[in-house]
């Protein structure tokens, strides 16, 4: 079973409605208890990264997101909900993450030229994988398109790195660490490619 974290933050249903899609059980919750007994846990999300920040920590989720990640569960952030896996954020200031990736999350607006490259960057981009090969892919070919929608982006997460799209410059696509995921486009959003990867993440096991 796959818990997807409700912290008023996220498309949860459509998540929902992806995993049911590929015969996997998934509930929306924010009940510890049923969060600390899945199999896996998707940290979703959209908007302000401080704003969510705080619903995740004032709402208990990110104790029990750092306890998920101790135990082994495999975790995967989306979106706004891969950002937060981060150390710290500069969207409209500075801002606490959950620490499970090391990097910060910093503006596009700051890399490349906003007259040629419009901010947000909406739309279907191409993976390049690297070097550390994701299980989340193992279904997927380098090259195949999936959907984003974000203005700021991870930096200084080479460790972490396992995707990039070209958007002016290489901007992180996906992450991870141990049992931690993180990718910043939507997977749910991203048709077969991204049923695919949700597909992969239900196929890796407990550490």
């Amino acid at each position: 079973m796959t818990a997807i974290i409700d912290y008023g933050v996220g498309n949860l249903f459509s998540l929902k409605s992806s995993f049911a899609y590929i015969g996997e059980e998934a509930v929306v919750t924010n009940d510890p208890d049923k969060i600390m007994s899945a199999d896996r846990v998707i940290l979703p999300g959209v908007g302000a990264f401080g704003d969510a920040a705080k619903k995740l920590f004032d709402s208990g989720m990110a104790d029990v997101l750092k306890k998920a990640a101790a135990e082994g569960i495999p975790i995967l952030g989306i979106c706004l909900g891969m950002q937060l896996l981060f150390e710290r954020s500069y969207e409209y200031g500075e801002h606490e993450g959950l620490g499970f990736i090391e990097g910060s999350i910093r503006p596009i607006a700051d890399r490349v030229d906003t007259e040629e490259y419009k901010i947000p960057q909406i739309g279907w981009n191409a993976l390049k994988f690297t070097e550390k090969k994701s299980p989340l892919y193992k279904y997927i070919n380098e090259g195949d398109h999936v959907y984003f929608v974000h203005s700021y982006y991870g930096s200084d997460c080479k460790k972490s790195l396992t995707a990039t799209t070209e958007y002016g410059f290489d901007v992180t696509a996906s992450v991870e660490n141990g049992n931690v995921y993180g990718t910043q486009f939507h997977p749910e959003k991203s048709g077969d490619v991204g049923l695919k990867i949700l597909k992969a993440f239900c196929e890796i096991q407990k550490s």
